[in-house]
């Protein structure tokens, strides 16, 4: 990422984290799990790799979201692939909710344990199992996180270029379906992920494409790889994720440019893309978020409606693509934006303003023929609307892929569906 656009990540970064912060509050209940249930899973896992510590089931109990927390009953760090199926199946025999756990950096309340039980931390799983140079692919566990995948590309001109901003674990990115600001060049999660190992909620283990495969298309029956990119959580573990790579860019050059309007900026992102123009990113801010990111970053962005065009190519490519957008540059590149609402969620007439206005907002996008959620997911706040955009049939059709592959809905319970 360049300059400007990190220091302006960062500046959003920090708003969403304050906007989380004054959402949280602690809400840690008494566990409430089958006697010596907790026994079993240090049996399994190793009495240091699992806790029922206030702060720790607290920690575990929330991301990034406004979503109060909802804490587990227990933690447990899972060290290989046998002891999550180990787990896994038997809080499937005691009938204990499963949540599992990455980074935390989600926003939609994904690792919040409304119904209790144990949550899955994997992020002591952080292999980067296999790198193929000649098939552009890597293979990685889920504790290994976007920025530490790229610092161990480093030097063989290749990267992973998915970026939602923070540093969110891989697999996470996968069970949310993960966009980021280069989708509009690199695409989001779903077309980057080759192969998936997954632990099943009765602690099978399956292959998504097969295992060690990595096609680059294939129509072999359905898309299971698919079915769990995006999944949340809620049909199983995501363990490894076979991953494609893109040549890393000879270099990179950057635009800002202001508008008159929102119109304007957006009529200016449609011609750069009508144009053919190999944008990686075009990310927009409107006046007041342009107003804050200046003052904060200490670049004096002109207040107003505002576009960055960030270039990926060689030299010569460059200079024709900037000949190409000169005056008109300008996450808007893929359809995608984000509102950044900070308020007190402890003032319920306020939260309830704010809870009506992201509903109001989703139904807006799904008027326009888009979608209710770009690339964060459903978790706990779009359930509603996701019915809505699928209809009653598609819903339907999704409660019967999660009862056949989860029955006793043990996994993440109470999001998405």
């Amino acid at each position: 990422m360049s300059p400007i656009l990190s220091r302006l990540d960062m500046a959003l970064r920090r708003a969403l984290a304050l906007g989380a912060a004054l959402g949280r509050r602690s809400c840690c209940s008494k566990p409430s799990l089958p006697p010596d249930f907790v026994d079993a899973l240090r049996a399994v896992a190793g009495a240091p790799n699992v806790s029922t510590a206030t702060a720790v089931r607290e920690q575990h109990g929330h991301d990034e979201s406004m979503h109060p927390c909802a804490p587990p009953d227990v933690v447990v760090w899972p060290q290989a692939v046998g002891q999550v199926q180990e787990l896994a199946a038997l809080c499937h025999r005691c009938r204990v909710p499963m949540v599992p756990f990455g980074t935390g950096t989600g926003l939609e309340g994904g690792v919040n344990a409304v119904q209790g039980g144990v949550c899955f931390d994997l992020s002591r799983m952080d292999a980067i199992a296999e790198l193929s140079l000649e098939d552009f692919s890597v293979t990685v566990e889920p504790g290994v996180t976007r920025k530490a995948l790229n610092k161990h590309l480093r030097g063989t001109g290749l990267w992973f270029p998915v970026d939602p901003g923070a540093d969110a674990s891989l697999c996470g990115m996968a069970a949310t379906g993960a966009s980021g600001t280069n989708a509009v060049r690199y695409g989001t999660m779903r077309p980057n992920v080759l192969n998936l190992r997954v632990v099943l909620p009765d602690g099978r283990l399956l292959h998504t494409a097969g295992p060690g495969r990595q096609p680059r298309k294939r129509a072999a029956g359905y898309d299971l790889t698919s079915l769990f990119v995006g999944s949340e959580g809620t049909l199983g573990f995501l363990t490894q994720a076979t991953l494609r790579l893109h040549p890393l860019p000879e270099v990179t050059a950057v635009t800002v440019a202001s508008f008159p309007s929102v119109g304007a900026a957006v009529a200016c992102t449609v011609q750069v893309l009508q144009a053919a123009v190999p944008v990686a990113r075009i990310e927009f801010l409107d006046d007041v978020m342009a107003d804050a990111c200046g003052r904060f970053s200490g670049m004096g962005l002109p207040v107003a409606a505002t576009l960055l065009l960030e270039l990926h190519g060689s030299r010569n490519s460059l200079a024709e693509q900037q000949q190409q957008t000169g005056p008109m540059v300008g996450h808007v590149g893929d359809g995608n934006f984000h509102c950044i609402l900070v308020f007190n969620s402890q003032d319920p007439e306020e939260a309830q303003r704010i809870h009506a206005f992201t509903q109001r907002l989703g139904r807006r996008a799904l008027a326009a023929g888009g979608t209710c959620t770009g690339e964060h997911g459903v978790g706990l706040g779009k359930r509603a609307l996701l019915q809505e955009e699928l209809g009653q049939e598609g819903l339907d059709t999704l409660r019967s892929i999660k009862a056949a592959l989860d029955p006793h809905n043990l996994m993440n319970p109470g999001k998405v569906l």
